[in-house]
């Protein structure tokens, strides 16, 4: 596998699509989907500040954490409306819902995973990390979130160290190597497979 060490310095503020708030874009795919508005799948962590509407992603599943602060409720026109009060536990949604968040006690940060349906299917985690885990090659891209902790990984002749905040960028290549990260602390995990490779994968 390819594997790209992602820090602060690689990270981009930008603002919410519909001007309301702030995100820190943390990976997009493809690269160039920064200039076109347009992509495959984002993850990022957004500034909630205020109760208010969310961005509308048409055609997306959205996944949502809490990260830091007290929490929120998420209001929707389609569904139940469901609470986040607990760390980095996921809640999906489709991103043409109407979407209304509802602070509980003060400002939060929350981790998102956007992934277009047309293009490719998301599986999101909260993993402790205790030891060795190890990445196989296949037709999958991983993003891996260092949500806390010190962990070390290792392609081939490549080494790097995460520190709380880091991430890794794990995509597919012709050399078909593993990847091994190892340390200790608390991980968000995203799989995205393209559309086509479920079937192969299964």
């Amino acid at each position: 596998m390819r594997l790209r060490a992602l820090g602060p310095s690689d990270f981009r503020r930008v603002r919410w699509k519909n001007g309301r708030g702030w995100t820190t874009e943390l990976a997009v795919h493809p690269p160039q989907a920064e200039a076109t508005g347009t992509f495959d799948w984002r993850v990022s962590i957004a500034e909630i500040e205020a109760d208010g509407a969310f961005s509308a992603f048409p055609g997306c599943d959205r996944y949502i954490a809490l990260l830091e602060g007290i929490g929120m409720e998420l209001r929707f026109d389609a569904a139940p409306a469901v609470r986040l009060d607990q760390r980095l536990r996921f809640v999906r949604f489709a991103g043409e819902w109407h979407t209304e968040g509802v602070l509980l006690s003060g400002p939060v940060r929350d981790f998102n995973v956007i992934v277009r349906r047309d293009a490719c299917s998301a599986e999101v985690l909260h993993r402790p990390l205790v030891g060795p885990m190890v990445f196989f090659a296949d037709a999958a891209t991983w993003f891996v979130y260092l949500a806390a902790g010190r962990a070390e990984a290792k392609a081939g002749t490549q080494t790097r160290a995460l520190t709380a905040g880091d991430a890794l960028l794990l995509a597919p290549d012709a050399a078909g190597e593993r990847v091994v990260l190892d340390g200790g602390g608390e991980l968000v995990l995203v799989k995205f497979v393209p559309r086509g490779e479920e079937r192969a994968e299964g």
